[in-house]
C-alpha cells in the first residue's frame, strides 16, 4: 500500500514545479559563486562574447559599414568620409570583393579598416563551426590577396550568432562585432530618418551599423557633422575597443 501511495504522489507533482525548483537551485548556485568558475572559463576566458559597443569612458563612436551588394553608392560615401577626415570600418563580403577588387583597394587606400563579413552571406546559425570558418578564411585570404591586409574583426550576416558561430571566429583570432545603434538603412528610409535614428541614440562607445545605400550616402554628410557637433569623434571599430 505504501509503494502505491508513493507512485501517486510522484505523478501529481506538476512539471512546472520541477522546472521552477531546478531554476531556483541554479539561481542559488549563481548567487553563492559556485557557478562563477564555470561561467568565467566558458565565456569570459574563451571570448564567447560578441561586442556591441566599445569603450564608454570616451566620447567616441564607430561606424561599421557592411558591404555585400553593389558599389554605386560607395564612391559618394568615401568622398564624404575623406572631406570630413573620418575613418571607419567596412566589413567586406568575400564574393563582393571578388567582383569589385578595385573598390576594396580604394577603401583600404583611404585609410579605412577592413573587417570580414563572410564569403557568401549565409545564415551563420545554420552552419557548423567548420563551415563558418571556411566562410571567414576564404574572405580573409581574398581580401589579403587584394590589399595585403589581414582582417581580424568579424560581422556575422543578419546579426546571427550562437556559441558555434562565436567559437568559429574565436578560434581564428577574430572578435565578433555587433552594434548598439542600427540605422536600418537596408529598408531604404529617407535620409533624415537615418540621421535622426542615429543622433537620438548616440552614446559613448557606440557602434553604428550601416550599409552603402542611397539614403545612407545622402545622410552621411549631415550625420557626420551632427555627431561631431554633439562632441563625439568618429573612429574605426578597432579604435573604439581600446
Amino acid at each position: 500500500m505504501r509503494r502505491k501511495w508513493n507512485t501517486i504522489v510522484i505523478r501529481k507533482i506538476p512539471a512546472w514545479y520541477v522546472l521552477f525548483s531546478a531554476a531556483f537551485c541554479l539561481f542559488v548556485a549563481m548567487l553563492s559563486g559556485n557557478l562563477q568558475p564555470w561561467y568565467t572559463n566558458n565565456f569570459l576566458h574563451t571570448g564567447l562574447q560578441p561586442i556591441s559597443q566599445g569603450n564608454t569612458a570616451e566620447p567616441k563612436v564607430a561606424l561599421a559599414c557592411n558591404v555585400f551588394w553593389g558599389e554605386e553608392f560607395l564612391p559618394q560615401m568615401l568622398d564624404t568620409l575623406a572631406q570630413q577626415d573620418a575613418k571607419i570600418t567596412f566589413f567586406i563580403g568575400g564574393s563582393w570583393a571578388k567582383k569589385y577588387p578595385e573598390m576594396v583597394k580604394t577603401i583600404a587606400d583611404g585609410g579605412h579598416e577592413l573587417g570580414n563579413h563572410t564569403y557568401s552571406h549565409p545564415h551563420p546559425n545554420n552552419l557548423s563551426k567548420e563551415k563558418n570558418q571556411e566562410q571567414i578564411i576564404k574572405t580573409e585570404e581574398l581580401v589579403h590577396s587584394i590589399t595585403g591586409i589581414k582582417t581580424n574583426l568579424y560581422a556575422p550576416p543578419y546579426g546571427e550568432y550562437n556559441n558555434t558561430v562565436l567559437m568559429a571566429a574565436h578560434e581564428l583570432d577574430y572578435r565578433t562585432i555587433m552594434w548598439s545603434i542600427d540605422t536600418i538603412d537596408w529598408k531604404r528610409p529617407p535620409a533624415q530618418v537615418i540621421k535622426n535614428r542615429v543622433i537620438s541614440k548616440l552614446h559613448n562607445g557606440a557602434i553604428i551599423l550601416m550599409h552603402p545605400t542611397a539614403p545612407t550616402a545622402e545622410a552621411l554628410p549631415e550625420l557626420l557633422r551632427e555627431i561631431k557637433n554633439k562632441g563625439y569623434t568618429v573612429v574605426k571599430v578597432s579604435d573604439i575597443l581600446q
